[in-house]
């Protein structure tokens, strides 16, 4: 079921994918119908050759293979963060946002190895799963090559025409009013290789429910996701490749009902919070060109890539004002282009030398039309009428990164990767920072390894932050906040230290440790401050992040299981940036005081078993479960983020059959039962450092799909 393994020693090899349930061969890699042996063999090598650009020597790995998604709820069409859910060390929290190891965001995502600048979205997911051949999270102290976003590297080698020929449909329909479909076609023309894919959903859940009911009211959401691939063999050791990508989504705000207005508009005094009418639209587009070429010891792959996103939050004009002060028209958005260059020179038998860089510029640019209400020196109203301001930005900024490390074989079961990275970033402030890495790896024999290694981190702030403008405009009415300062938010810098072990007493049976520190300055966080639905980010002066994690999987024949535990530890003091954000009495005790950080949770835990009846056949059928367990994100009770939510665990079913048909490849009836029991769990209460609203995890959510392969 879920082969994901802590690889401390793979170089990325390239894996064909699993044939899901039945193991049936894949279908011939033509338009034609005919396989073209000597293009799919020349792409492979590529691929083969392209992992071994970046590996992720010395680094925590877990695999999510198509067989190991297809045993999670929804399998390929589930959500790219509920499968990495499943990883160790990953917390779940609103919005959709993931937590590896203490980190409140800080992830980068990376599509046949080129990173994906970093964008806006917030509710929506820019990627799916269904365009990941293979998905993997590489987290620890990482190799030289990888940069700016280090709490973890979501690495996606995307599907072709070659890995997934012919075309598939499905739709998925469910309670909540679950409506999902989904298309997929790939093939062969010549030497050029093609697959395109997308997928719409519509349900009445696309945020968390502010309450503990079961259906939330207000609360509908429309996404969009598609993306396109091709490429083209110019001869063995030469390709090019093209990759654009889009994702579109409509959400509306949940509805909180009970609440009273906090003020008085137009000689209103009363409303419901039930009737508000609240939408965010996201969107983002994103486009990679790559060139690839294999020489004899070198290897190296040149791209360019950019990336659009936009974020438009609409208010209820009439509620927002009366209940929050502020009725916004905000729009956020975000364009930025770069290239990236990777190399490879086995320089010798025991020496592997790899550098690179990556060069990005990037725009922001922020606009909100608001309306308010006029106060006195006393803070209150001294007229019902809204008066309008405008608040903006306009923040260009540039990253610049430059790495060089040599993978060297001190012993045949010895190995080190050692290096250094350069950062240096432009933006709202200018950094830069010199990073040595090294990583050792110890193969003990044939059922041990084990893992030791140091990385030195430089993470940039986001370029979109409130300037003082935006502030001063807002002095005098009821969007003001109570503290105008606002030091500018600076890049994070830290040591992290890594070490663990893996071991294979059985076959198919694997068991892992790993413990982690890290210690960081201005390490960076976010908020929800204010009424849209924005994160805004800040730094905390120092920061403690530490942890383990236990890891086992057994996978054999028709039984696959699972099971992680993790224990984590973060923690930080002062605020040193966006002070306006927060109350004068909760800044000055975080000036003095440790608090636990508010993603923080102490044990995360996730485990699960599948068992496939009819194995290898045509008619195979295979019953999952999983469950996930968190004891809690941080709330505030009497001081900053002392206390944890209520723990929760909640339980997944799922079956899939599958179903021959003459003269398709197949057909596949999958049922899937989320929140088995029902569960009512708070991610988040309202309180906490920069949390904005309450939320609940999704109730039982029963969902039917048909797959269709031809």
């Amino acid at each position: 079921m879920r082969r994901w393994h802590r690889q401390t020693m793979a170089l990325c090899a390239v894996l064909a994918p699993a044939p899901a349930l039945g193991q049936s061969p894949p279908a011939p890699a033509s338009g034609t119908g005919q396989a073209l042996p000597g293009i799919t063999v020349t792409g492979t090598q590529l691929d083969d050759a392209r992992g071994s650009i970046q590996p992720s020597l010395g680094a925590s790995r877990f695999d999510f293979t198509p067989s190991v998604v297809d045993t999670v709820p929804q399998g390929s069409q589930a959500p790219i963060n509920q499968v990495l859910l499943r990883a160790p060390g990953v917390a779940q929290d609103s919005f959709g946002q993931l937590h590896v190891r203490g980190d409140h965001g800080n992830l980068q995502y990376r599509l046949d190895g080129v990173q994906l600048p970093e964008g806006l979205s917030l509710f929506n997911n820019a990627l799916a799963t269904q365009y990941a051949r293979k998905m993997s999270l590489i987290t620890g102290a990482l190799p030289a090559q990888y940069g700016f976003r280090t709490a973890g590297v979501v690495d996606i080698a995307l599907k072709s025409g070659t890995t997934d020929p012919g075309a598939e449909a499905s739709m998925t329909l469910g309670t909540y009013d679950w409506r999902q479909p989904s298309a997929s076609y790939g093939g062969q023309s010549g030497k050029i290789d093609y697959f395109v894919t997308g997928q719409f959903r519509h349900n009445a859940i696309g945020i968390e429910n502010p309450t503990s009911s079961a259906w939330p009211i207000h609360d509908s959401t429309d996404q969009w996701h598609g993306l396109g691939k091709v490429t083209g063999i110019i001869d063995e050791q030469t390709r090019v490749s093209f990759i654009a990508g889009g994702s579109k989504a409509r959400f509306q705000i949940p509805n909180n009902p009970g609440q009273t207005p906090s003020f008085a508009v137009a000689g209103a005094t009363g409303l419901n919070s039930a009737r508000l009418d609240q939408r965010q639209f996201e969107s983002n587009y994103f486009g990679i060109l790559s060139l690839q070429k294999h020489t004899g010891a070198l290897d190296w792959q040149l791209s360019g890539f950019a990336r659009y996103s936009s974020l438009t939050y609409k208010p209820d004009p009439f509620g927002d004002l009366m209940f929050n002060g502020i009725a916004p028209w905000a729009r956020r958005t975000n364009f930025a282009t770069g290239v990236q260059g990777d190399g490879s020179w086995k320089a010798s038998s025991n020496h592997t030398v790899r550098g690179g860089f990556l060069v990005q510029r990037e725009r922001s640019t922020d606009r909100s039309d608001a309306q308010v209400l006029p106060v006195d020196d006393t803070g209150a109203p001294t007229q019902d009428q809204p008066i309008g301001i405008t608040t903006g930005a306009d923040n260009i900024g540039w990253m610049y990164g430059l790495y060089l490390q040599d993978e060297w074989k001190i012993l045949p079961s010895v190995t080190a990767n050692y290096g250094l990275r350069f950062d240096q970033y432009i933006g709202i402030v200018s950094e830069n920072q010199l990073s040595p890495r090294i990583n050792v790896v110890w193969q003990a024999n044939d059922w041990l390894t084990v893992h030791a290694g140091y990385s030195r981190y430089f993470t940039p702030p986001p370029l979109a932050q409130v300037n003082n403008g935006a502030i001063a405009a807002t002095l005098g009415t009821t969007a003001a906040p109570a503290l105008t300062r606002n030091d500018p938010v600076r890049a994070e810098r830290a040591h992290y230290f890594d070490a663990g072990f893996e071991v294979q007493p059985l076959d198919g049976l694997k068991l892992g440790f790993d413990a982690y520190y890290k210690s960081a300055t201005n390490l960076l966080d976010e908020g929800q401050f204010g009424a849209p639905i924005i994160l805004t980010s800040f730094n905390y002066a120092s920061a403690i992040v530490k942890g383990v994690e236990l890891s086992t999987s057994y996978d054999t024949g028709p039984w696959s299981l699972f099971g992680n535990l993790a224990w984590s530890e973060a923690q930080g003091t002062n605020i040193n940036s966006a002070q306006f954000n927060f109350a004068a009495n909760e800044l000055a005790f975080i000036q003095n005081n440790w608090i636990f950080l508010d993603h923080n949770q102490s044990w995360t835990a996730s485990g699960g078993a599948a068992y496939t009846f009819n194995y290898g056949s045509d008619w195979a059928t295979r019953l999952s479960a999983d469950l996930i367990y968190g004891n809690g994100l941080r709330k505030t009770v009497v001081t900053p983020n002392d206390q944890a939510n209520p723990a929760y665990a909640v339980l997944n079913l799922s079956a899939a059959q599958k179903i021959p048909v003459k003269g398709t490849a197949g057909t596949t009836l999958r049922l899937d039962l989320l929140n088995v029991f029902d569960a009512s769990y708070q991610l988040r209460d309202g309180s906490g450092v920069g949390v904005g609203a309450p939320q609940f995890g999704l109730r039982r959510t029963f969902l039917v799909s048909l797959t269709q392969k031809f």
